[in-house]
Order: C-alpha cells, then structure tokens, then sequence
C-alpha cells in the first residue's frame, strides 16, 4: 500500500495539536495526571515521553514491515510492538538513573510505567492502521511526543498557578479542578481542528 499523501509539516502540526494524542484521543492520561503536580518531572517525563514515542514508532513501523508482514506474522504485531516498547523504556530508565539520580527518583514508578503509557502503544497502532510511510512515522512519532509534552507542562503550569490562588472554592481543590482544567484544555487543543486534522 501507499502512503497517504500528507505533508510532512501538516502531519507534524496536527499531531501536535489537532491530533494530540492526550488531549484529542485521550490516550497516556494516567501519568499526565499524576505527575502533573510538579513542573520539573513533568518537564523531564514529557522528554522521555518524546524519545520513547519517536524511537519506538520508528522501530516498530521497521519490524511491521521488513519482518511481520514479509513472513506473515501480522498477529504478534501486538507482543512484538510491547517488547519494543518495553526494551526502549528499560533503556531510558538506565540512562536517565546514570545521568540525574534526581529525576530518575521525582519520575520513581512513573517512569517505568511509560511501558504501560497506552499513548506510545497508540502511536505505534496508528501509524499501522493509517499506513504511514516510515518519513511520515518518525514526524507524527515525534510530533506525538512534542504534543504529549506540552499538553503535560500546560497543566502543570496551570495547577500550579491555581494552588497559589486563593479564591479555588472548596469543593473543587485538588482532583476536581485538575478534571476541569483538562477538559478546558481539550476544548482548547481540539479548537485547531477547523485548521487541521489527519485521520
């Protein structure tokens, strides 16, 4: 099959924001919540977030068509993207505990459960479905990354603005509010749909 004839800047974009993987699909919403609560871990999981995408989007689209579809083995697409995805994230949690003892202990559970995180999973069943050429796989993996990463630091800044305030009514501190101010960011990242979008 062929690529889908999109440009490579409009695929970047819209994986950005239009697509975005968290705030348009919903997906790698666990960790976006929980580490959200501080600006340096959430600056450093949404970087490791952005290598783990865009390397094992590139690697899978690889191994999906050099080695799963060439010998038929299309249905261990699934174990085989996992094992990718896992091996990745072992090898940026040894980098990232030689590197910066610091992050490797604010990130602690958080960073092995990038493994977990459904949005690099996502990433990687979404290039299959849609078929993108390897050039395409890298930007959109990239630009996924970028968009998880800037979504995650919106919030963190914006949660951190409002534990200063005073005038957060009760009932709302906390969860609540956190709850609000995602849904108003996916207002907001969706609102560039009449701009762009890919499917």
């Amino acid at each position: 099959m062929n690529p889908p004839d999109i440009g490579l800047f409009s695929l970047f974009f819209a994986s950005i924001f239009t697509s975005n993987i968290l705030l348009a699909n919903f997906l790698g919403m666990c960790s976006f919540v929980a580490i959200s609560k501080d600006m340096k871990s959430s600056n450093g999981l949404g970087l490791a977030v952005t290598v783990v995408l865009t390397i094992t989007a590139a690697v899978n689209w690889i191994i999906l068509h050099h080695v799963l579809i060439p010998l038929d083995l299309l249905y261990l697409r699934f174990i085989i993207f996992i094992i990718v995805i896992a091996a990745m994230v072992q090898i940026l949690e040894m980098i990232i505990d030689r590197v910066s003892q610091k992050l490797y202990i604010t990130l602690g559970i958080f960073l092995p459960l990038i493994t977990v995180n459904c949005a690099i999973l996502g990433v990687s069943l979404f290039v299959e479905i849609r078929d993108y050429g390897f050039t395409q796989t890298l930007v959109y993996g990239f630009g996924s990354g970028l968009g998880w990463w800037i979504a995650i630091m919106a919030l963190s800044a914006i949660r951190k603005k409002t534990e200063r305030t005073k005038t957060v009514p009760a009932g709302l501190q906390g969860s609540g509010l956190t709850m609000i101010t995602i849904g108003l960011m996916a207002m907001a990242f969706i609102g560039f749909q009449g701009m762009l979008a890919v499917q």
